[in-house]
């Protein structure tokens, strides 16, 4: 590595391939939370799971660590459009992105795992590695994150939307 704690160069180094895969460029044009986009999202999981990995002193897997992270909601649709297969969406895009991430690349027995064990406790299996919990952690923090930003957007704009809702009543 070139130095210590650099992980947007560990993103690059580890995976390229799926950084320019067609499924994660498309992923790029799916919202996930709010205005966040599933590329987006999982860039950020990557890059907290480092982060969370140097901080807390764990030694992991950082190659399957980060892909797996990138892969975890490699799902494939936009879950906002309505169509019956999206209802249950939080909990069934593990499987999804399970599959899709095995179409597309070679995966470890890590990097398997912690794409389907992303959503615990939503989805009931327990992660086995230490790198699925990680990136199960890295999952709510950045989800939070994201959703944080939009509450900061309302509150700013609290009078504004107050004033919009009575002009359209």
């Amino acid at each position: 590595m070139r130095k210590y704690g650099d992980e947007v160069y560990k993103l690059q180094y580890y995976a390229d391939d799926i950084l320019g895969s067609e499924g994660m460029q498309y992923s790029k044009t799916n919202k996930h939370h709010g205005e966040v986009s599933v590329y987006n999202h999982s860039v950020d999981v990557a890059l907290i799971s480092l982060k969370l990995a140097r901080r807390f002193r764990i030694k992991v897997d950082e190659k399957s660590l980060v892909r797996g992270a990138l892969l975890h909601d490699y799902y494939l649709y936009d879950w906002h459009e309505p169509d019956e297969s999206h209802r249950l969406h939080g909990f069934s895009h593990a499987k999804k992105a399970f599959i899709n991430a095995s179409k597309d690349f070679d995966l470890n027995d890590i990097e398997k795992d912690i794409i389907i064990k992303h959503m615990f406790p939503l989805n009931l299996s327990l992660p086995v590695y230490k790198e699925s919990v990680l990136v199960c952690l890295a999952d709510k923090i950045s989800a939070t994150k994201d959703y944080s930003k939009q509450m900061t957007w309302v509150k700013e704009h609290k009078e504004a939307l107050k004033n919009y809702i009575k002009a359209n009543r």
